[in-house]
């Protein structure tokens, strides 16, 4: 990261907004109107805007990641993923919007350590808030580039799996307990939902998406924004406004105008990853959930890192234009030609974390996401940001960049100030000034974790599980068939979170094949190996499954009737698998985040299986590697359809 001029400079320039006549910042009366929580919230934002030096403005526009210091402490020595600790951030740096990592063990010290930062933000001149944002936390993935794992939260079905019940009131419900868990730990911007369309099969961020298809898409999507936003029937019937305020969550849509079409499926994070194509001339399918989303409400909207190649499209009125081959985070078509202008956005606009300043992390260089636009600086970088109509630069903590920017002259305050007072309302109507800048301790390890959410999101996880294929009859074993019998003898392979719990009421694990009736074995979605550290978390390359994997399954399969089940965080090639295991009087049903108690509830019939694939499963590399990026449903003669799903 670039290091900070200091931590103590305002201006340099005397009369300027919130400085006195000596250049020094003039103290705040106790009783000015922004600290009134009675004023209009616009007059709150004009008194406050109108008191902030320049530094101070500039510390609104990045936001950039934190940690937990132990037992909910404000940690102060080094981290992990190289971030700046939160005291250099708050008062180095004056920065207030911060994305927590990681999560401690309980909610409890979350809550604690979400108080103190309020303290320290509190110490300030101006007092301002911090708002602390996150990335999913309710699900499975792991990767800390895209989502983090649950901790002490109710843990739910990947957005996929969610997509698969096509189950609208339980998208909303499942956000309304993310809402409400958040909430009650001081979590107050989602970084999240992604509703980029998976329509390259090898993409590796496919797991948190609602699939391929842009209309339902769209449909569950908004159903997410209403549920964290407070905003939808779920909230109303617990008492909630419906109104965006004070119990809201304020969602942070992503990528906009859509991440999917990545080229050969590679994520640009990496380098080798930076190229988003169009060769199916299918740009505007992949805006179209983003204006479901705009029309839900979702407050604010980040563009991803692929910056896109021989793209030509129209905005408003115009004729088809080139658009500028930079990362959309640089690009001033799309974020102030198609968003502001076309579609009347006028929420905030955040950059994904880290286009201007190379990095380290988990002990690696990592550059800056500056596809494009590499040959800049990262000060003509921030103006570049900018100047396209961003108000907020992501995983970055480098104000002194824009103060100089407008100390030169290179950039108007003016325009500052508009990111700053549209970043400063969101603090005010989410009541971060007032009766919300704290949370109650007790009440958070109450809510976060309680019964009824973790058994919802069992529920959930149990019914989102697919049943993709079933023997037609007994098979040369005798198959038991699904639901399963609760009385059998089961060798059980890939399960390591089974824990205490029962296998099937009634039945017995054994060792091996041989002793079972049946077979339950648990795969996950192949991958190529990227790399090491931080790249390793990216799942990409082949959908095949490694030879000896597919020998395993059949060798099982050939001794007694199995069930396959595989987690998919994005398609896999399953033909070498189904055949064999459906020839034995088996089945293969997958899932999108189901841990073994629930995959065992849905196999049983406790709970019916009821997910419909959200995208095609292709039957070969070969399909996939002639399939357009940008077109959905191109493998040609997929193996299972978007929406198939057996019923059971």
């Amino acid at each position: 990261m670039t290091a900070v001029t200091s931590t103590t400079s305002t201006t340099g320039t005397a009369g300027t907004a919130g400085t006195s006549s000596t250049g020094s910042p003039a103290p705040v009366p106790v009783d000015a109107p922004y600290r009134d929580p009675a004023a209009p919230v616009d007059e709150r934002v004009a008194d406050l805007l109108d008191r902030m030096t320049l530094t101070e403005k500039a510390g609104q526009l990045f936001q950039t990641m934190v940690e937990i210091g132990p037992g909910g402490t404000i940690a102060d020595g080094p981290s992990a993923m190289g971030v700046p600790t939160a005291a250099d951030m708050v008062l180095g740096r004056s920065m207030t919007h911060l994305n927590v990592l990681m999560a401690p063990p309980t909610a409890r010290e979350f809550a604690l350590w979400h108080n103190r930062l309020q303290d320290l933000a509190a110490s300030t001149r101006l007092g301002i808030p911090v708002t602390v944002a996150s990335d999913p936390r309710h699900s499975f993935t792991d990767n800390p580039g895209a989502a983090l794992l649950s901790g002490p939260f109710s843990q739910w079905p990947e957005t996929l799996g969610l997509a698969a019940t096509r189950d609208e009131r339980l998208m909303e419900e499942h956000a309304d307990a993310a809402r409400r868990e958040y909430v009650a730990v001081g979590i107050r911007t989602a970084l999240h939902p992604q509703v980029d369309l998976a329509t390259e099969p090898r993409w590796s961020r496919a797991a948190g998406t609602f699939g391929e298809d842009a209309e339902l898409t769209g449909r569950m999507g908004a159903a997410y924004v209403h549920g964290l936003q407070g905003t939808g029937d779920v909230a109303r019937e617990q008492g909630v406004t419906g109104d965006f305020g004070t119990a809201s969550v304020s969602t942070m849509t992503k990528h906009f105008p859509g991440g999917g079409p990545q080229q050969d499926g590679e994520d640009p994070h990496f380098a080798y990853g930076r190229e988003q194509v169009y060769p199916g001339g299918e740009f505007a399918r992949h805006l179209e959930p983003f204006k479901e989303l705009l029309a839900a409400g979702t407050r604010q909207m980040m563009p991803y890192y692929g910056m896109p190649v021989d793209l030509e499209t129209s905005i408003g009125d115009g004729a088809p234009e080139r658009i500028e081959q930079v990362g959309f985070g640089f690009n001033k078509q799309i974020l102030t030609g198609l968003l502001r202008d076309e579609l009347g956005f006028d929420g905030i606009v955040c950059t994904d974390w880290g286009l201007v300043s190379d990095a380290e992390i988990m002990g690696q260089p990592f550059p800056a996401r500056a596809w494009g636009v590499e040959h800049l600086a990262p000060i003509d970088r921030v103006e570049k940001i900018l100047a396209a109509g961003a108000d907020q630069l992501g995983g970055e903590a480098c104000p002194e960049l824009v103060v100089e920017l407008v100390e030169s002259g290179r950039l108007d305050e003016a325009r500052i100030d508009a990111s700053v007072a549209r970043l400063l309302r969101e603090k005010f109507v989410l009541g971060l000034f007032d009766d919300a800048r704290y949370v109650d301790v007790e009440k958070a390890a109450d809510v976060v974790g309680h019964q009824d959410l973790v058994a919802a999101g069992r529920l959930a996880q149990s019914r989102s599980v697919t049943v993709l294929a079933t023997g037609a009859g007994p098979g040369s074993h005798g198959a038991p068939h699904l639901p399963l019998a609760r009385n059998l003898r089961v060798y059980l392979e890939g399960a390591t979170d089974l824990g205490a719990a029962p296998v099937l009421d009634g039945a017995d694990l054994v060792g091996s094949p041989e002793e079972a009736d049946v077979a339950i074995l648990r795969l996950k979605a192949p991958y190529e190996q990227r790399g090491t550290g931080f790249e390793a978390f990216f799942h990409a390359g082949s959908l095949d499954f490694p030879r000896e994997v597919v020998d395993h399954v059949t060798s099982v399969a050939a001794v007694v009737p199995t069930v396959v089940d595989v987690y998919l965080d994005r398609p896999a090639i399953l033909e070498p698998i189904v055949g064999p295991v459906v020839d034995g009087g088996g089945s293969v049903v997958v899932n999108f985040g189901a841990s073994t108690p629930a995959l065992l509830d849905a196999l049983t019939g406790a709970v019916p299986p009821e997910g419909r694939l959200p995208f095609d499963l292709p039957r070969s590399m070969a399909a996939v590697e002639a399939s357009r990026e940008d077109v959905p449903f191109d493998t040609v003669d997929p193996l299972f359809r978007f929406g198939h799903g057996l019923t059971v």
